[in-house]
């Protein structure tokens, strides 16, 4: 597996992204999730990003379970994880990033994964109440005393990761990012490299578009993210899914698979970013990994970029409520 630099050495070229575990793209197992967390190990795929809210928390403790099975493991890993996002008693979420919360969700996904240190820490949302330089200004203290390694943000804006890396150094910004999803292209990719930051790209295969193999969203769970994501709905889906077939027919001649091919040229448009796909099952994971040893030519790029142009995405990538607490720019 290729490196890539961060602050704090080199991770693998391709992460991977633990939400699926917690069912956000259909029911998924512990046998699995344990399968895929494993093969990772054995395709040197070491970068690996999970957060408090995920499945409630059953990622963290899955990624723990798997770790404390073999000490060894842990030292092959570098684990990231989120605080920020919680919930009223009437299940409507809100975003906190005092110091007291802080302090007890790292105590929380320290305790899950079974660590006494967390190498990458993100501000999974940021709290308007309090200013990004004191919400970063404790988490400098808790790199001080060595319980983080790194501190990250997630879905910011560029002038919010300047404000913040000001105050102390940023190792990561997370952002949606591929083929269908290309806004940090107007700023964040170029502020991140700007402040020495990776750009690690979350959902670099559209939750599962880019693969080619979602051909019905009708047998989506209500439960699923996509349920009520703009994108997969009604017409939206129907030109989205028309839209793709370009695609699939350069992957199929150049002998790569969809989802192969999608990380790929994700890892191309800059080499300070590190896509995390999310995958329930090894096989999957396989695919994503093969990415990181594939050289698209600039000839190659162009003809991707005539198949899936800039602002082809028929829909927003979010639902309004999906929208809360994400920096638009």
């Amino acid at each position: 597996m290729r490196r890539r630099v961060w602050r704090h050495g080199t991770v693998s070229a391709v992460g991977f992204g633990a939400m699926s575990f917690g069912g956000f793209y259909g029911p998924t197992s512990e046998a699995e999730s344990m399968g895929a967390l494993a093969h990772a190990l054995d395709l040197e795929v070491d970068f690996w990003d999970t957060a408090n809210v995920y499945g409630d928390g059953l990622c963290e403790r899955l990624i723990g379970k798997f770790l404390a099975e073999d000490p060894g493991r842990r030292s092959k890993v570098t684990l990231a994880t989120k605080f920020a996002i919680r919930r009223r008693d009437d299940g409507a979420r809100f975003f906190d990033n005092s110091a007291a919360h802080i302090r007890d969700a790292l105590e929380g996904s320290m305790k899950r994964l079974g660590v006494h240190h967390i190498d990458l820490y993100y501000v999974h949302r940021v709290d308007k109440a309090i200013p990004i330089e004191d919400t970063v200004g404790e988490l400098g203290r808790l790199v001080k005393a060595g319980a983080i390694g790194a501190i990250g943000l997630s879905e910011v804006a560029p002038d919010t990761l300047r404000r913040a890396h000001a105050a102390h150094p940023i190792a990561a910004v997370q952002s949606e990012y591929s083929l269908w999803t290309r806004n940090p292209e107007l700023g964040l990719i170029q502020a991140c490299a700007e402040v020495g930051a990776i750009m690690v790209a979350f959902s670099p295969l559209g939750r599962g578009y880019l693969s080619g193999l979602l051909q019905s969203v009708e047998t989506f769970d209500s439960k699923d993210f996509r349920y009520v994501n703009p994108r997969f709905q009604g017409a939206n889906w129907r030109r989205n899914r028309d839209r793709l077939d370009a695609y699939l027919k350069l992957a199929k001649t150049w002998g790569v698979k969809p989802a192969t091919l999608a990380i790929a040229w994700t890892l191309a448009r800059a080499p300070h970013i590190v896509p995390i796909p999310g995958t329930r099952t090894a096989a999957h994971l396989e695919e994503c990994a093969a990415a990181a040893d594939i050289d698209l030519s600039e000839a190659e790029l162009a003809d991707l970029e005539r198949a899936l142009p800039i602002g082809f995405a028929a829909g927003e990538r979010y639902s309004d409520p999906q929208w809360v607490g994400i920096q638009k720019y």
